[in-house]
This record gives structure tokens, sequence and C-alpha cells, in this order.
């Protein structure tokens, strides 16, 4: 087994930006945890996508701390937080867009990669930079369903996929 490093972990009760193409943005604020419970086809409870649908391709959202990093130089603003990505786990140590397709564990759960996050056009302004939408194309994180229900915390955790 590999060891990554979970470095943040994320939910909101409401979405901001999905579905609210041509309107303005709604304002629910994100709750950063410790430890989240992720629940095999449903989410993380306490998240907008816990329950969203049935076989939802995005119970669970991974994006790579090195891509935050990156943002915070182009947006010029070193404090930034993780959370205006809107996704529920930072790691580091995975390549993340190889899990596409492929099962994998990740602390206690296991997960499936369904897809590549596309970043939106929202990016711009969540980061404060035009720009941001260009520069996560390809590296806008990545989208699962869990499999096998478990719970994940801040910090080493280990990875096998």
């Amino acid at each position: 087994m590999t060891r990554v490093v979970i470095h943040g972990l994320y939910t909101s009760p409401g979405h901001n930006y999905f579905g609210h193409h041509g309107q303005a943005p709604s304002e629910h604020g994100i709750v950063e945890h410790e430890e989240v419970e992720l629940v095999a086809g449903r989410g993380i409870p306490g998240d907008r996508f816990f329950d969203w649908k049935d076989n939802y391709k995005g119970q669970v959202t991974l994006i790579d701390r090195s891509v935050i990093d990156d943002i915070r130089q182009h947006a010029e603003n070193p404090d930034l937080p993780p959370s205006a990505f809107r996704r529920n786990v930072v790691v580091s140590g995975i390549d993340l867009n190889r899990l596409v397709g492929r099962v994998f564990r990740l602390g206690d759960a296991l997960l499936e990669g369904t897809q590549k996050c596309a970043p939106c056009y929202w990016m711009d302004d969540a980061c404060g930079r035009a720009g941001t939408e260009k520069l996560m194309h390809d590296r806008g994180g990545l989208r699962c369903k869990i499999l096998e229900s478990g719970r994940i915390h801040v910090g080493e955790a280990e990875f096998a996929g």
C-alpha cells in the first residue's frame, strides 16, 4: 500500500455554482472536517451530493493539492482557501487522472474513479483570477463512486489501487 496525505476534507449543504448557469451563485458555506464517513452508494452525510441520485458518479470528489498551490500562485493569493474549489478531499501523493475507470482504496473506503472533474467558468470567479478555468484543464480533480463505506481523516492515509 502507498501512503498518501489528505490535507483537507470539506462538505457543503448546498450548491453554489452547480445548476446556476446564467444566474448568480448561491452562498452556501463550506464545512471543514478532520474526519468524514464515506457511505457506499450515497456520498458524505451533510454534503450537497449525498443521496443526489441513484448511482451518482460524483458521490465524493478529490483534488490534488499541487493544483491548489498552482492556482494560488496564478491568482497571486497564497491564502486562497482549498474550499474555493468545492471538492471534498484535498490529497497529495497520487495521480488522480490515472484513477479514472479504476477501483482503489483510500483509507477504509473502496472507491471507483468515474471521471475527471472538469473545471467550469465559475472557477475564474471563485478563485478571483481570469484564466483559472483554463489553468485547471485536465487537472480539476476526480469524481468517484463509493463502493464500500469507510472513514477517512486528515493526515496520512493508506492508498491501494
